[in-house]
């Protein structure tokens, strides 16, 4: 049985760790500290049955922002969902490059899954995932990649760019306000169905946003995730893959997965009416897809 995560709610004002915990509220999840290749990392866990790792992708909040779809997958899943070294609450390492992250991956799987786990993994956090799975795929039974540059050619938008870079130099509400328009098909929508929740999700980024070390790590993430991995490395992957996109990604836009698909023969599954996080912006519509792409690794739960 799990446990749901117990918060605080001190009086004052909000602090990134208020916000954290809104983000979390209620939902059948604990949260741990564990060591792995020597950093130190927040963990979530929750639900039982087969597992499913939810790797975030290169956003500063770490893995809170699976959360709207976090009480569906745990009715029949074992879910476990880090932050990635140096965003979220884990500390970070020297440098976030492709070695440091698969030996800190590795370490993840061997302790928190009693079998192979399927790997969700999404946006730059995504690119990184594929070339962990095509080195080290004895350790998975399945790989969904959502949103991942790295698995064809991909140049950035030049107005993504202006952005990242605008929120590296001053990261404030306003800038904020404009990753959600890239972000998502419609900023608007998605506030309204959970307005207390986006706003601490925001704020809770914004609060990551101008801490040195969480700077340092998305740079470098932008960096190593939107670079091209060579079609001979993604070809290695022996695993079962399947490509989950939303239809109106702007930050990684849809060819680039119907690319790899044909490329590759990885089966791709549409979310309608979304942008670059689904799963935050119609978790519905997400988890059919999802199903559809994992088949019998989901329960019928997870999907309903």
């Amino acid at each position: 049985m799990t446990k749901q995560l117990e918060v605080d709610r001190p009086s004052g004002p909000t602090t990134g760790n208020d916000q954290r915990a809104r983000l979390l509220a209620g939902l059948p999840v604990t949260e741990r500290r564990v060591q792995l290749a020597g950093v130190s990392t927040a963990v979530l866990e929750g639900g039982s049955g087969p597992p499913v790792v939810l790797l975030h992708g290169g956003i500063e909040s770490g893995g809170v922002y699976w959360a709207p779809v976090i009480s569906r997958l745990a009715q029949s899943n074992r879910i476990v969902v880090p932050d990635l070294p140096g965003l979220g609450e884990s500390e970070p390492v020297a440098r976030m490059d492709d070695s440091a992250f698969a030996d800190w991956l590795a370490g993840l799987v061997r302790m928190t899954c009693q079998e192979q786990p399927v790997l969700l993994a999404h946006s730059l956090d995504g690119s990184l995932a594929a070339r962990f799975a095509a080195n080290h795929g004895d350790l998975l039974r399945q790989l969904i990649l959502m949103g991942a540059p790295g698995i064809g050619p991909y140049r950035m938008p030049l107005g993504l760019l202006l952005t990242a870079i605008r929120f590296d130099l001053r990261p404030s509400a306003r800038n904020n306000a404009r990753f959600a328009r890239w972000a998502f098909l419609d900023p608007d929508r998605t506030r309204e169905q959970d307005p207390e929740w986006y706003d601490a999700f925001m704020a809770y980024g914004l609060s990551l946003g101008a801490v040195p070390h969480v700077k340092r790590t998305m740079r470098r993430l932008i960096k190593t995730g939107t670079k091209q991995i060579p079609t001979a490395e993604l070809q290695r992957i022996s695993v079962p893959t399947a490509l989950l996109w939303g239809r109106h990604d702007r930050m990684v836009p849809l060819g680039v997965a119907e690319s790899a698909s044909s490329r590759f023969g990885w089966p791709l599954h549409l979310v309608e009416g979304v942008g670059h996080v689904p799963f935050v912006e119609q978790p519905q519509a997400f988890l059919r897809a999802l199903r559809a792409a994992l088949g019998s690794s989901i329960g019928e739960e997870a999907a309903a």
